[in-house]
């Protein structure tokens, strides 16, 4: 897979986590942690057995979006541990 169909499905997954989580960071930042959502959400399922984010299809973009979840939880966690 291509590091730019990692990236859309990045983008798609960060638009998709924003929704879900409802959170208050910037469009910006919540699509760049989709994107490293995007590897978290593949590694994860590998490691599970699961299915990889394998190119721009439905399952891929449902791993991604459940990684970029996982990030926006974590990421949120710390910032706000920092305030």
């Amino acid at each position: 897979m291509s590091i730019l169909t990692w990236i859309i499905v990045g983008l798609i997954a960060g638009v998709i986590a924003k929704l879900v989580m409802r959170d208050s960071f910037g469009w910006i930042v919540t699509i760049l942690l989709g994107i490293v959502g995007a590897f978290v959400g593949g590694w994860i399922s590998g490691m599970l057995g699961g299915p990889s984010v394998t190119g721009l299809n439905l399952m891929s973009i449902l791993v991604a979006a459940g990684g970029a979840i996982v990030v926006l939880f974590v990421y949120g966690l710390v910032v706000r541990r920092r305030l």
